[in-house]
């Protein structure tokens, strides 16, 4: 019988984007491949669920109620029934109701992927509440300020063998 997954998506919002207040590199061209999986993410009956950080109003960026906070909307568009965890630490079990989503729908695998590679993404990873899943970490679907501090971030995983390409996991 075939693990129970969930596709999370994390902190795909507006103000890591070109025109945002904390531009990644190759922001764009993760959102949009992420995007495309809409309908294999379907078909593989995974559940989509995408994290939001919201931060108070005095914080550099992704501040309640900005444009920059919100998801950006080519992610809502293809995925439209996703519930929406929010979080205000990088750890997106920490203080939201991810553990409960997750639990409510017998999830055994976790399929990560998003932004800030070396802080949301692997703080998420890592965290003590994801140790009952499967983690995987799709590399080549996360982004952070460069592409040499992402490949760190990823090979300092390597031990965990947690890294995936997308091909081994979505055939």
């Amino acid at each position: 019988m075939a693990q129970k997954t969930a596709f999370l998506m994390i902190d795909l919002q507006n103000d890591y984007l070109p025109e945002g207040k904390f531009p990644l590199a190759n922001a764009k061209t993760v959102v949009s491949m992420i995007a495309e999986l809409a309908t294999r993410i379907q078909d593989l009956y995974w559940m989509p669920i995408l994290v939001q950080h919201v931060a108070p109003p005095q914080a550099p960026f992704f501040s309640e109620g900005t444009p920059g906070a919100r998801i950006v909307e080519e992610i809502t568009n293809a995925y439209p029934t996703a519930p929406i965890v929010q979080k205000k630490f990088a750890d997106s079990f920490w203080d939201t109701d991810l553990l409960k989503i997750l639990s409510e729908n017998g999830i055994q695998r976790v399929v990560l992927c998003g932004m800030m590679t070396q802080n949301c993404v692997t703080h998420t990873a890592l965290s003590k509440l994801a140790e009952p899943f499967d983690i995987k970490i799709v590399g080549e679907l996360c982004t952070t300020v460069s592409e040499i501090l992402h490949a760190i971030a990823l090979n300092a995983l390597v031990t965990r063998n947690i890294v995936v390409e997308a091909k081994s996991l979505l055939g």
